[in-house]
């Protein structure tokens, strides 16, 4: 589950150490004819209106905020994760890996990087039980392509980048709306709950642990036998982190901890973020 989000790196035969994969894909030299071109997919497009509508449904009609809120914090959670992924396949791209282009990566299509279970089943249980984002999709991107560890170190790094371009955009729309945002308190709080998802998503997935893309980063400067090991660990080290945030106080402090200290310094309200957290929860 990446915690999800892992980077799937695949050979096209035997994988050499430091390649990762994630629990999910299609399958190996899968590649859809009619996924050749560039454009960026009508789903995609389809997830941009339906966010736009419900920013318009939560100020026109505040009485309905909390199911408002659950599905626009939803959709933009699944148009950050197209983002990220898309991220990482035109890093993967731009560094040789054609093979990306033909399998739909660069269309921003949320169906080419998820599936029920690891991208949208436990990454909605996360948020709904703690308000942690985990990005729970992937691509395969042929390792054998990227002939430098560098290239690997920037495919690796992709994917948080473009995480980290969406919070800043949602915080400067926050600071541009301004009082506008203050005339409609369920939208403020929907977008300081999806900033703060995108910032634990950012600190998670940048943690040097197997199967996430911190580990991908640093993976390429470490020791074969360090690699080896990585690899190894890839299928369980997200569960077993996931696990200790959950089960040991001490980790779990920890992790808050840097998140509402990152909160302050980057302008984010925390506070109103864990009012959207509360709409979001509509069921409670």
């Amino acid at each position: 589950m990446s915690a999800t989000r892992v980077v799937r790196l695949m050979a096209d035969d035997a994988e050499p150490p430091g390649v990762f994969r994630s629990a999910r894909g299609p399958a190996r030299n899968q590649i859809d004819p009619s996924s050749t071109k560039w454009p960026i997919s009508g789903s995609f497009l389809g997830l941009v209106a339906a966010m736009v509508g419900l920013a318009a449904f939560m100020v026109v009609r505040p009485e309905f905020a909390r199911l408002a809120v659950f599905a626009f914090v939803l959709v933009g959670w699944l148009i950050s994760l197209c983002l990220h992924e898309f991220g990482h396949a035109v890093a993967a791209y731009s560094c040789g890996d054609t093979s990306v282009r033909d399998k739909g990566y660069l269309t921003l299509d949320p169906l080419r990087y998820t599936n029920v279970q690891f991208s949208i089943l436990w990454p909605v249980i996360f948020l709904a039980i703690g308000g942690i984002g985990l990005p729970g999709g992937a691509v395969y991107v042929n390792m054998r392509a990227l002939a430098k560890p560098t290239y690997r170190i920037l495919v690796s790094a992709a994917g948080p980048l473009a995480t980290l371009a969406v919070l800043i955009l949602l915080l400067a729309v926050e600071h541009a709306a301004g009082s506008a945002l203050m005339a409609s308190p369920p939208l403020h709080a929907a977008l300081a709950f999806l900033a703060f998802l995108q910032l634990t998503a950012l600190i998670f997935n940048l943690l040097p642990i197997p199967g996430l893309d911190g580990w991908g980063i640093v993976a390429p400067m470490l020791p074969r036998a360090f690699q080896e090991t990585g690899a190894r660990l890839t299928g369980i080290a997200p569960a077993l982190l996931l696990l200790a945030f959950l089960f040991v106080p001490a980790v779990n402090q920890m992790f808050w901890r840097l998140v509402f200290d990152l909160s302050q310094m980057s302008g984010l309200d925390a506070k109103e973020a864990i009012r959207g957290l509360r709409l979001f929860q509509f069921w409670r």
